[in-house]
């Protein structure tokens, strides 16, 4: 066989074979290089700005979105009684919070069930480009519960809480409400505020991109509950008050109605009622004029009322004593183009039987026979003019035109309460005196406490505005002139009164307001009783017929409570 042989294959340059010759220009690969080196060098130059020249901008970035500061507002503080029965008290709620992009639609219908919400209101709020929606305030324990079973994706729950008020509308002119954040809007809870809010706490945490809390950061700042609030009301007086007052609106067909009752020794508030009242426990109840507290903010011509206070002037100065006579016929009586009335000729009388009859001319010739400052200055002894030092908002002051400006009917008026305005709480303030001997003892409605010494802090001083001995003989009068005010197995005093209604600028025809303010047991007063009924509508009107027997129904049961015994 014979041997192959190996073929030659001639060699052919490159550099004369056109198909391997290059074609790109030689200068790219430089480019390539330059714009290789020119990335890298920015990368670079760029993690070198990051990390070193705004490395505190990139941290606080990275912080806000993962780490943040939780608040825990400090639990409101509690309103009490006295006897420390609560009137407002905060309970434990939750706010249901949702991120709408993780929830399925099974999801979002159990959770419209187990929140009561309609599944298209649901959808609604849901709809939204927003991480975290609320859905719900106020959700009780048990319905929380309900929806961590559940185990929806996406829901958080925050603790939080709700006022809530025991005695319901009895004491809601009192304790007042909040709003929905607990802040409080009228009442002591508005007055009060600063101390029943407390102080909120705060941690700072870490959590990951779902929300979760993962770590915690530092010490937190624990929160301080607010402080107790305790009044002078007794709950078991203001109920009672409160019934009573309801009562008699009904009865007589009235427009409202305040009671006031007042320690007659220490000028402590026990009960402040007003008719018509609201539920605090209802938001949709906290609107128009049933949310005024009458017994302090509204102010009227107090009438008769006011004649113990002339006549014990009166007896002061040594102008007159109980059985002073005055001449009162014919029944009328005339200073310029102006005539004054009694409700019958009672002719000629003595002081005592004045404040009796509620004569109207007797006043006015006593107040003609006093000089004008020192009806005046009587009238501001006894805190007229003044606001009540009360912690409480829209506290009226009432008004008191000054001496020099009345006019000789404008001075005999106002020895029969006209010509002068007064909160019902002032003319029950007014009362102490003749309770205390002599002593006006200011009215309080937060329990004074002790600061060490003996004595209270908070509490406003007693004075003297007349003497024991006119108080005394007041007191006399007083129990005569109570005729329709009687309490079975006490001995009471009291005054009535009728006054007109103004309105605008002059007296509304028909209309009156009836009071009665009267002391409980007369011969050593433990509580002062002060009712007005405004504009009664059925029949009656006089002080002694409509509001004389409401202060009956109250003092006598508030006596029963307090354990005095009878002395008739």
């Amino acid at each position: 066989m014979p041997l192959l042989r190996k073929r030659h294959v001639p060699y052919v340059s490159m550099e004369r074979n056109a198909v391997l010759v290059p074609r790109l220009p030689a200068w790219r690969s430089s480019v390539v290089v330059a714009l290789l080196t020119v990335g890298f060098a920015t990368l670079a130059g760029r993690a070198l700005w990051v990390q070193i020249v705004e490395h505190e901008f990139h941290v606080a970035q990275g912080e806000k979105r993962h780490r943040i500061t939780v608040e825990s507002p400090g639990m409101r503080g509690p309103i009490v009684d006295r006897h420390g029965a609560l009137l407002a008290v905060s309970l434990t709620t939750y706010e249901i919070w949702a991120e709408p992009r993780r929830m399925g639609s099974p999801d979002r219908a159990k959770l419209a069930r187990a929140l009561g919400i309609a599944a298209a209101e649901l959808e609604r709020r849901l709809s939204t480009e927003r991480a975290y929606v609320l859905l719900k305030r106020h959700v009780d324990a048990t319905t929380a519960q309900e929806i961590d079973e559940l185990a929806i994706p996406g829901i958080t729950r925050v603790s939080a809480s709700k006022r809530f008020y025991p005695e319901g509308e009895s004491v809601a002119h009192v304790v007042g409400f909040t709003d929905i954040d607990d802040a409080g809007q009228e009442g002591i809870e508005l007055a009060a505020d600063a101390m029943l809010a407390g102080e909120t706490g705060s941690r700072d945490v870490i959590r990951d991109r779902l929300g979760r809390i993962v770590s915690e950061l530092g010490t937190p700042v624990q929160p301080r509950n607010g402080g107790t609030v305790r009044l002078t009301i007794d709950r078991r007086i203001q109920q009672l008050a409160y019934t009573q007052l309801k009562a008699a609106l009904t009865k007589h067909n009235a427009q409202a109605g305040s009671a006031v009752v007042l320690d007659a020794q220490s000028g402590e508030i026990l009960a402040l009622a007003n008719a018509p009242s609201f539920d605090p426990n209802r938001q949709m109840h906290r609107a128009g004029s049933a949310l005024r507290n009458r017994a302090l903010t509204d102010t009227f011509e107090p009438g008769s009322t006011v004649k113990p206070l002339v006549v014990a002037l009166a007896m002061d100065t040594g102008l007159a004593q109980p059985d002073t006579l005055v001449h009162t016929g014919p029944g009328y009586y005339t200073i310029g183009p102006n005539t004054i009335h009694d409700t019958s000729n009672h002719g000629t009388i003595t002081v005592a039987q004045a404040v009796s009859k509620s004569s109207n001319i007797a006043l006015a010739k006593l107040a003609l026979n006093l000089p004008a400052e020192r009806i005046w200055t009587m009238y501001r002894d006894y805190g007229i003019g003044y606001q009540p030092p009360l912690p409480f908002p829209g506290v009226a002051a009432g008004k008191l035109r000054p001496w020099q400006r009345w006019r000789p009917v404008e001075q005999a008026t106002m020895g029969y309460g006209y010509g002068l305005s007064t909160s019902l709480l002032q003319i029950a303030q007014a009362y102490t005196a003749f309770a205390g001997d002599g002593m006006l003892q200011p009215a309080r409605l937060v329990v004074a406490e002790d600061d060490g010494t003996g004595a209270t802090s908070g509490a406003a001083e007693k004075r003297r505005v007349t003497t024991s001995a006119s108080a005394a003989a007041i007191r006399e009068m007083l129990e005569a002139a109570a005729r329709t005010a009687r309490v079975e197995g006490y001995r009471v005093g009291g005054k009535t009164g009728t006054a007109w209604k103004h309105m605008g600028t002059s007296y509304a025809k028909g209309k009156y307001r009836s009071l009665f303010v009267g002391l409980a047991p007369i011969h050593a007063p433990r509580v002062i009783v002060a009712v007005m009924i405004d504009e009664p509508s059925r029949g009656a009107y006089y002080g002694g017929a409509v509001a004389a027997p409401v202060f009956a129904s109250i003092a006598g049961g508030v006596l029963q409570l307090l354990g005095v015994p009878p002395d008739a």
